[in-house]
């Protein structure tokens, strides 16, 4: 059964994580107005307070990588965009070009920009380490804003 968490970070708001069977599935802004479907059973499990743990750590700058088993549902295009982002290095952005060129569809940046769209675990899986070819910042789940700010708190702490 799965079970989902709240919890309110500055700078980013409140936080809906998720997970099942013992892997994070599920990282939503409530600001985004995105959640899971259906009923929510909330529940602290021991998982879901790690995951609070760590992104605590990432928000003060004393964590740059998570340590947490993910479990994040999507298709197999999706799954290979999502395992692309996760190779990101903290502080580091890429295209949506070369994360197309890197799951092997060079012509399919769109599709990355839709899987992107639709990755599960923000943050964890940093989709938002992604801009337009232009450098400018396009698309995320949670407003440019929060974009943006995690952009700016990772420049900030990436020497430290």
């Amino acid at each position: 059964m799965k079970c989902y968490a709240k919890y309110y970070f500055d700078g980013v708001g409140t936080l809906t994580l998720g997970e099942d069977d013992g892997k994070l599935t599920d990282l939503h802004f409530a600001s985004s107005g995105t959640h899971p479907g259906g009923d929510l059973m909330m529940s602290e499990t021991p998982l879901l307070a790690e995951a609070c743990r760590q992104l605590g750590e990432y928000f003060t700058g004393e964590r740059k990588s998570f340590e947490l088993q993910l479990a994040p549902k999507g298709t197999p295009f999706q799954l290979r965009c999502w395992e692309a982002l996760l190779r990101i290095p903290y502080g580091a952005t890429t295209t949506y070009g070369d994360i197309a060129r890197a799951v092997g569809s060079p012509k399919g940046f769109r599709a990355v920009g839709l899987a992107n769209n639709r990755n599960p675990i923000a943050i964890i899986i940093p989709c938002h380490r992604v801009i337009g070819s232009d450098g400018k910042l396009v698309g995320f789940g949670g407003g440019l804003d929060v974009k943006s700010f995690l952009l700016m708190h990772e420049a900030q702490h990436l020497n430290q």
